[in-house]
């Protein structure tokens, strides 16, 4: 840049200077021998020429502009000079006047004027407190919203894309559904969910936050408005997850508290909270004192201290009873450190998970370790693993290994979404998304071993059946695990590391979530809520509204609404309905093989072929013929295989599901009615995306622009905006 003397010099008008010269040109420097300084500055002064002439610098510019955090550019510098002194200021400024903001330099001492200027760069060289870093202040002037964060490293995103998905479900759900349905036979169902339905939509989700760098609602606004509903389905269902699924966390946390005592409190039947049915399990191995006809007429120390002491739980949810004021409070606690992990976006998401999701795959392994080396371990593995092929004509089999996979990859919630869009544009995201599919399974696996050896030492020990033994969800983390650490040598010290486990599994999946959701609601009013705190107020305002509805859940009769919610807030019919949806509108709306143009942009390369085949047929069959299996096999909800809900709660239930599944083509018809013209011009300028189109790519990166939207914005040229387009037919080539 040229200072204004040198303009003037030009013929040139010269600008309005906000920053006279302070240092000359025969500054003192100090000059390393022969080299170059690289400085890599968060924000940046650009006043200052990026190659001065006769390598020294010339003066401040009349404008303090500053760029972007995640610019992040590189300035050379060829020397290294030292500030001068303040004799050397005094003989150079003179009585010449500074004329900043905020600096009334005609009535000030030099030296308060210097410290005006320092204080000036202070103040604008760091972002102020509560202001995202990107924030730039003719952006804030112009009532811009900040730009959008981005992951700090790639292993952020990963670690919590794992800890998103690798959680409770894969620990206590999959092994039981693996023995349930057939053992090794389970797993033919599961794979071909898994490359049929799993890992497409997984990666479908995160391809699709990363392309448009929005979260699970106004990516599909961008994409293709007319399915904005597939959004708010997402959100209405991971919000009722989110309400419900931390409860599981409380009962951990009261666990785990119970754990540090002389003897583990249901080890026993001396607790306050024991009847005469109590029975501890060394009656249970002597045959003379117990016989198998006896057994429903007694229960074990485990399951009341689980019935009496942590539930409390009453004869129906007809008679809610009083809060639990014990569970109450564990469940704040888990509330209190799920915002702290979320409350500064993913700059301490991406820290906490190295944690949370490493921690529990070094305990899952030490537990793995223990079960394989207990007495009757090979047993209980054979048991799990046992192929009973027969089973796979049961249509339930194949309904659980669905629902198993749209579970456990915590897809159709926005969440994943939602991880994706704080990516770069340029990341690699197929490859992670495979390698994350592969640790995801594998773990599930894995686990089996780990709790069916535990459950093959148990059995043998009490001298029943496996069967009898093999529970799943929280009958398996409550009731089974800890009844088997009480027959371990050193009980307390596996129940401590069981519990700690379980806790991290459940809480990195609980605040991904909930970040997930957060990101959904604060893109839609970006310009309100990403500005100070209100991003953090908004936080905690979720978090308080969702702990307050979970209160429900620590009642006396929290454990029937805790199943309601369960079963049908967030099941696997609400799951296939949306991923059925996202297929559509991805590969049949927006266009297949414009998407893959899109991740060639993105990644470089066109992922395999089966993506594309599995997102336009393989992934919506799968999940219209589940979806319609799972409403023919339908059979009301019972609790512990013995309570009815009564009418008004399976109503109450089937209106949680409705409330998302409605969505989808309410919001259809909505935006049909919003649009004007014919029904079929309507059809199309809705079904476009945005004008500008979809992607978020940056511009620096701008390449040939020749992606291909298959709906003209304007309806001006039918279904396909320019040739040559690309048809379902000429895809499927």
């Amino acid at each position: 840049m040229l200072s204004s003397r040198n303009a003037t010099k030009k013929g040139k008008e010269p600008k309005k200077v906000l920053v006279k010269k302070i240092w000359s040109k025969k500054m003192p420097t100090r000059r390393p021998p022969n080299r170059q300084v690289l400085l890599q500055l968060v924000l940046l002064p650009i006043g200052i020429k990026e190659k001065a002439e006769n390598g020294r610098p010339t003066e401040f510019v009349n404008q303090v502009c500053y760029r972007s955090y995640w610019e992040r550019s590189t300035l050379t510098i060829p020397w290294m000079w030292t500030a001068p002194t303040e004799a050397q200021r005094q003989r150079k400024t003179g009585n010449r006047e500074l004329s900043l903001p905020g600096c009334t330099a005609s009535r000030m001492a030099q030296k308060e004027k210097l410290q005006c200027l320092k204080d000036f760069h202070k103040d604008t060289l760091k972002p102020s407190p509560g202001k995202s870093p990107g924030t730039r202040p003719e952006d804030e002037a112009e009532g811009k919203h900040p730009q959008r964060e981005k992951w700090a490293s790639k292993l952020d995103f990963v670690l919590s894309v794992a800890g998103g998905f690798v959680g409770l479900g894969n620990v206590w759900r999959f092994p039981y559904l693996c023995y349930k349905n057939g053992g090794g036979a389970f797993l033919i169902p599961y794979f071909i969910f898994l490359f049929g339905g799993g890992l497409p939509v997984f990666f479908l989700e995160v391809a699709l936050g990363q392309f448009t760098s929005e979260g699970g609602i106004t990516c599909w606004e961008k994409l293709c408005p007319i399915f904005t509903g597939i959004g708010y389905a997402s959100i209405i269902i991971v919000s009722l997850l989110n309400i419900y699924y931390i409860v599981i966390l409380a009962w951990g946390v009261y666990y785990l508290f119970q754990c540090f005592q002389p003897e583990l409190p249901w080890a026993k039947c001396n607790q306050p909270w024991n009847t005469d049915r109590c029975i501890e399990d060394t009656y249970r191995k002597n045959k003379t004192l117990w016989l198998a006809s006896n057994a429903s007429n007694f229960t074990s120390p485990v399951t009341e201290f689980w019935e009496h002491n942590v539930l409390g739980i009453s004869n129906g949810i007809e008679d809610i009873g009083p809060v639990k004021w014990d569970l109450a409070l564990c469940l704040l606690l888990v509330w209190v450190i799920c915002f702290f992990c979320i409350w500064k976006g993913v700059k301490s998401t991406g820290k906490v998970v190295y944690i949370t999701a490493t921690f529990p795959f070094i305990m899952l392994i030490v537990l793995l370790i223990r079960g394989v080396t207990l007495p009757g371990a090979s047993a209980g593995i054979k048991f799990y693993l046992y192929p009973d092929l027969a089973r796979l004509k049961d249509p339930d089999v194949w309904i659980d290994a669905g629902t198993q996979i749209f579970f456990s990859y915590a897809i159709c919630l926005g969440a994943m979404t939602s991880l994706g869009s704080y990516n770069k544009y340029k990341y690699n995201c197929y490859r992670d998304c495979l390698l994350l599919g592969g640790l995801n399974s594998g773990t599930s696996f894995v686990s089996g071993f780990a709790i069916f050896s535990v459950l093959g030492f148990m059995a043998q020990e009490q001298g029943v059946d496996i069967a009898d033994v093999a529970e799943s969800g929280p009958g398996l983390a409550f009731i089974a695990y800890p009844k088997a650490v009480t027959m371990m040598p050193f009980p307390t010290v596996w129940a401590i590391l069981f519990f700690i486990m379980l806790l991290l599994l459940g809480l990195d999946s609980q605040f991904v979530e909930v970040e997930g959701q957060i990101t959904s609601l604060v893109d839609l009013y970006p310009s309100f809520l990403r500005k100070g705190y209100r991003r953090e107020i908004f936080i905690a305002i979720v978090c308080c509204i969702s702990y307050l509805l979970g209160l429900t859940m620590v009642t006396k009769g929290g454990m029937y609404v805790f199943q309601l919610f369960d079963f049908y807030a967030a099941s696997g019919v609400c799951l296939l309905w949306v991923a059925f949806f996202e297929c559509i509108a991805v590969a049949w709306v927006y266009g297949v093989d414009n998407f893959y143009d899109a991740l060639e942009d993105m990644i470089g390369y066109r992922p395999n072929a089966w993506m594309k085949w599995s997102w336009t047929i393989i992934t919506p069959l799968l999940c219209a013929g589940c979806f319609i299996f799972s409403l023919v096999k339908y059979k009301p909800l019972m609790y512990n295989k013995v309570y009815k809900y009564p009418d008004w709660a399976i109503g109450l239930g089937w209106t949680l599901a409705l409330a998302s599944m409605i969505c989808i083509p309410m919001v259809v018809v909505i935006k049909i009615i919003q649009s004007d013209g014919p029904l079929i011009e309507r059809i199309k300028a809705v079904a476009a995306p945005v004008r500008g189109g979809a992607s978020s790519r940056p511009a620096d990166h701008r390449g040939p622009k020749d992606l291909a939207y298959p709906l003209d914005p304007n309806g001006n040229k039918g279904l396909l905006l320019k040739a040559p387009t690309h048809t379902i037919v000429e895809t499927m080539m």
